[in-house]
């Protein structure tokens, strides 16, 4: 339904960034039902018995003609390209949207994400400066921080706290994103934090291993 392979540059693209994932489930739901309607409105032209004299074969003859219309433009480079500056053509004249590829721009892919995070009074980071939290050690890069007033702190540093209220900008695994935001202030988080530091020591390990492999092969 989507028209792409599941191993295709097209295929990674979009199932790396869960904005188009939506819009890709959008579509493939819009086209379920534009399956059904097409199929619906074949099957009543050729049952119609008020057809004023057009015979079965020139039916199947036009079917077919205009499948293959379809087909061909479809596999089309000449059209894709056409079409796409078309459209950019017309996005810019008449919207005021931005198309950017922010997710290739950022280098943003596999399990790595750029994502906001609002501390709590009771997360494990109030309080803290960055310094004293090492998310650096956890493989998680705090790009900036909001603060309650407006203020955005760009680019923090170690002494930047960390308070209430606050959204950070993070980067990181999304894994280790999500166990963050949910990670409760106290001893508990103090020994989260201590196996998440160990899980991306590993992860280090494992990028290093990878590294060393790919140099070696001739």
């Amino acid at each position: 339904f989507s028209g792409v392979g599941f191993t295709t540059t097209e295929a990674e693209r979009v199932v790396s960034h869960p904005v188009r994932r939506r819009i890709v489930m959008l579509l493939m739901l819009l086209g379920n039902a534009g399956i059904v309607s097409a199929f619906a409105s074949l099957f009543m032209t050729f049952i119609n018995r008020d057809d004023h004299g057009i015979p079965y074969p020139l039916r199947f003859a036009v079917l077919f003609a205009g499948v293959a219309i379809l087909w061909i433009g479809a596999s089309s480079q000449w059209v894709d390209r056409w079409l796409s500056r078309m459209i950019d053509k017309a996005l810019h004249r008449w919207t005021d949207l931005e198309i950017r590829d922010y997710a290739a721009l950022l280098r943003v892919s596999g399990d790595y994400q750029i994502t906001e995070m609002m501390v709590e009074d009771e997360d494990w980071i109030v309080g803290k400066s960055l310094s004293d939290t090492s998310l650096r050690n956890e493989g998680i890069i705090v790009i900036g921080i909001q603060r309650p007033d407006g203020k955005y702190v760009g680019a923090p540093t170690g002494s930047s706290k960390i308070n209430s209220g606050d959204v950070l900008i993070l980067y990181g695994r999304d894994e280790q994103l999500a166990e963050l935001d949910n990670r409760q202030f106290g001893f508990a988080g103090d020994i989260a934090h201590g196996k998440a530091v160990s899980e991306q020591e590993k992860v280090v390990e494992e990028q290093e291993q990878e590294e060393s492999q790919k140099k070696e092969q001739p």
